[in-house]
Formats: structure tokens, sequence, C-alpha cells
């Protein structure tokens, strides 16, 4: 048996899940990190906590398998995708915190740059909006804002990276400063045509190109991990952003197939094929993971708020003691008696784009119980999502399933109200985890252990499908309902 290590690192938590060469998981371990909240719409998180975690769960992990370094074949990587970092290349030390892609700071700078009308050319060469959820501004604002950060990145002391670059950096003790195509494509100064960095961004948002990492196909050689980190020196093969990995994940390798991801949010990703397609309103246009020497291209829609949801039910009301805790409360009432939850704590993702948008509770009334909250706020993650495939639909050959994965989708009755909205059948595999599973791929691709895209493929198995159970009646009417609590919250910005 041939092993695979795939470093799983999130928004919430760092991950690490050990896989056999037939896809099946072997061990797992996982560690919850500090979230930092400055001020109102600001999300940090200190660098040093993403890497300690995310060494102390491969080292978990392995001994859990019963595993030695040596064992493993080859090492995938897959993170949060557009959060940003800043080091001193000499010292690896961190110039502030890495600004989160929740985090909407930068929404002044990006209104600034619309209202220039440079957002035609950022559309053009990165498929992305100008919008705070990218990297390029909150690096912007770093240079700016961090004391001694523009001299020392004019200097070249510095080194910038979203957080697959920054783990790659330590992983590789300080050797290998690079990133793939798939997280470059979500920075905002990526060429997704050229298949490089961009000049004329680079110098839109102030950006020295000797900050910046190289760029490597997310199959392929990203070095080795230091030998007196784990026991021996494994090499890192596969590389991709998180939601890219799952789309690889869940063996949607050409155009028609979709995945949606419910993690911290909801990212759903359609794949379009070899060539780059106009994305549709409201949606972006992403690199797609693909083997050494291809092109892959997804159009893509980020809900900010998906199962973050559950953690506010947790931790914000206090409604529920442990996240597991939300699928019996919401069952426990029929419906959710007239409530609607918008989410939009970080303002609304696709297609709205509305950073001032702000949250709220709807059709509130004297019988409305915390399950009634729970059920509307968990119902809140499918409704999010099917206006994303709504928009998608428009513009192209409507879908026959959609693929499912992330902590959220083992919810039941989310899946199933999924389903009804959608009126088509969700589709959940074996493998949940298809994240961290398509990071392996790609690493187990290089290093040799899948000859192709058809052996990855003949390993993706179903769990469970969710057929349609309403009326497409009855779900326009769900739909009509979200609506009008959207132009709601609309309304109040």
């Amino acid at each position: 048996m041939q092993y695979l290590l795939a470093l799983d690192q999130g928004t919430s938590s760092s991950r690490a899940i050990v896989f056999g060469g037939d896809g099946a998981m072997v061990a797992t371990a996982s560690e919850e990190f500090a979230q930092h909240f400055p001020h109102s719409g600001q999300v940090e998180h200190d660098p040093l906590d993403i890497w300690n975690s995310l060494l102390s769960v491969a080292r978990q992990v392995l001994r859990k398998a019963g595993l030695a370094a040596s064992d493993v074949a080859a090492v995938g990587l897959t993170n949060q995708r557009e959060t940003t970092l800043l080091w001193d290349r000499r010292s690896g030390r961190p110039l502030y915190n890495a600004i989160v892609w929740q985090d909407r700071r930068t929404e002044p700078l990006c209104r600034q740059l619309r209202d220039a009308g440079h957002e035609t050319l950022v559309r053009a060469r990165t498929g992305l909006l100008l919008d705070p959820y990218f990297s390029a501004t909150k690096l912007a604002w770093m240079l700016e804002q961090v004391p001694g950060a523009r001299a020392g990145a004019e200097r070249g002391e510095l080194a910038f990276g979203t957080v697959d670059s920054w783990l790659i950096w330590n992983l590789t003790g300080g050797k290998v400063h690079a990133t793939d195509y798939t997280n470059a494509s979500r920075t905002m100064l990526f060429n997704i045509h050229t298949f490089d960095w961009d000049d004329d961004l680079l110098a839109l948002f102030g950006v020295p190109r000797s900050l910046l990492p190289a760029l490597l196909p997310s199959s392929g050689d990203f070095g080795r991990i230091d030998a007196e980190l784990l026991g021996a020196p494994l090499p890192i093969c596969g590389v991709a952003g998180d939601q890219q990995a799952a789309l690889f994940g869940q063996a949607c390798f050409s155009a028609g197939y979709a995945k949606n991801t419910y993690g911290t949010g909801c990212f759903l990703l359609r794949h379009v094929g070899a060539e780059a397609q106009p994305a549709p309103t409201g949606c972006l246009v992403s690199v797609a993971a693909a083997p050494a020497g291809q092109r892959a291209y997804a159009v893509e829609g980020s809900v900010f708020v998906g199962g973050a949801v559950v953690q506010w039910l947790r931790d914000g009301l206090e409604v529920i003691k442990s996240s597991a805790d939300v699928a019996a409360l919401a069952a426990s009432v029929p419906d959710t008696g007239g409530v609607v939850v918008v989410p939009a704590f970080a303002g609304l993702g696709a297609p709205h784009w509305n950073p001032r948008a702000r949250g709220a509770i709807l059709g509130l009334s004297r019988g409305t119980t915390r399950a009634h909250i729970a059920r509307a706020a968990l119902e809140s993650i499918a409704f999010q999502s099917a206006e994303l495939l709504e928009v998608m639909d428009e513009s192209a050959e409507p879908l026959s399933e959609l693929r499912v994965d992330g902590g959220a989708a083992v919810n039941d009755m989310l899946m199933q109200f999924q389903a009804d909205l959608l009126g088509i059948p969700v589709v959940r595999p074996r493998i949940t985890e298809t994240t961290a599973l398509g990071a392996a791929y790609l690493a187990g691709l290089h290093a040799g252990v899948f000859p192709g895209t058809e052996a990855i493929r003949s390993l993706w198995s179903i769990d469970r499908v969710f057929e349609p159970s309403i009326s497409r009646d009855q779900a326009a009417s769900r739909m009509d309902e979200w609506r009008r609590a959207i132009a709601q919250v609309s309304a109040g910005t």
C-alpha cells in the first residue's frame, strides 16, 4: 500500500489526513485555532497559529496511522484561499497577522479603484471582481499600513504569499517560495490567460514583483519537507486552493460537472473545460486544478457564510453547545415558522457582492423558538447555494446533478432541502473530505501513485443521492421568500 499525506489548512482549523492508494481514509487529525476580529468587518489569524497547528496535526496523524514518515509516498497541501501574509525572507518572521479572506477592511480602496474605472481591466485579466475578498488589496493595505513594509518590499527583503506559500516556506525551511496556479488565480495579480503575474496589475496595486512566489502547476515539485519536522524529507507534490482541490477530489475533471463545498463558507465550482469562459453575472472565473501540462477553468460562486452560521449559533447566540447539536434542534420543528436568517456577517458574496450588507433574522413572531432560528440558519446555507446555481444555469446547460462535500454535507436535512430547492439530485460521495482528497490525488499523480485521472475517477463512489421531494412551484415559492429577505437586507445598505 502506498500512502499519501494530505495537509488541509482551513479557515477555522488545520487538518491532516492519511489516504491509502485506493483513496480510503486511514487516519485523520484536526485542531481549531483562534479567530481574531480587531474591528467590525476585520478578520485575522496569527500566522504562527496557522503553521504550528498544521505541523501538529501532521505529526498526530502519522502517529494515529501507525506510520513512519518514510512510509508516505508524497504530500499534498490545500488551503484557505485569498488569506494574505507578508514575512521577512531572512528571519521568516511575519510582519503582521494574516488578513483572512473574509476581511472587508479594503472596501474603500476597492470602491476607489472601481470609481476610477479599473474593474474592466481586473475582470478581463483575472476573471475576478474588484472586491476586498481577494489578496491584492489586502497586500496593498499591508504595504502602506505596516511600519517598514513598503521599504522592505522595495529592497527585496520581504515575501508575500497566500497560506500555501507560507506553509511551503516553513515546511521546506525557507528553501521554497512558491504557489500553484489555482491559488495565484485568487490573488487578483495573476493573469489567467498568460498564466503569469500581470505587470499592469502589479503596478495598479503597487506590488513589487520581488515579493511574489514562483508559479507552479498544482501537480508538481514544491520541494521537500525538512526531515527534522516529520522524520523524513517528504516530497510536496500537490498544491491547490481548497475549492479547486475539492473539485478535483470530486472527480470533476471536465466541463459539465460541478461541486458545492459546505465549509466555513459555501463554494460552488462548475468545470467549464480547457478554455476560460465568460462568467455569469455575479460569478467568477478561476483556474481549476489539473495535471501538469494541462489547463482547466471553472466558474465559481462564493458564499461567505455557510457552516460559519452554525458556529454563530454555538458561540454567538449560544443556542447549541456543539455544532453537532444543530441537526437535532433544527429537525425538532417541521419548518421555520416563517423565520428567515440572512447570515451576511461579512457582507453578501456571490451573486450580490454587497460588502455593506449585514445579517438579519426576519419573520420573528411570539411563537418563534431557538429551533426555528436554527432551522432557518441551516436553510440559509441551501438558499445561498441555490441562488448561485440559478445564475450559472442562465448561461450554460443546466446541471444534471450536484456533487457535495465539506463538513455540513453530512447533514441529511440540509442536503435534502438543497435538492428540493435545486430540483436535481444532490450526490454525496463516500468520502466527504474531498478537499484533502483532491490534494492527495494531485500529489499522487506527480509521485506516480496514480497513472492518470481515469484511475482517480474510478475511485469516486456514492454514499447517498438526495432526490427532490417538493414541486417546482413550492421550490419557487421558497426562493421568492429568500429573495424578499435579501431585498430587505440590501435596502438597509
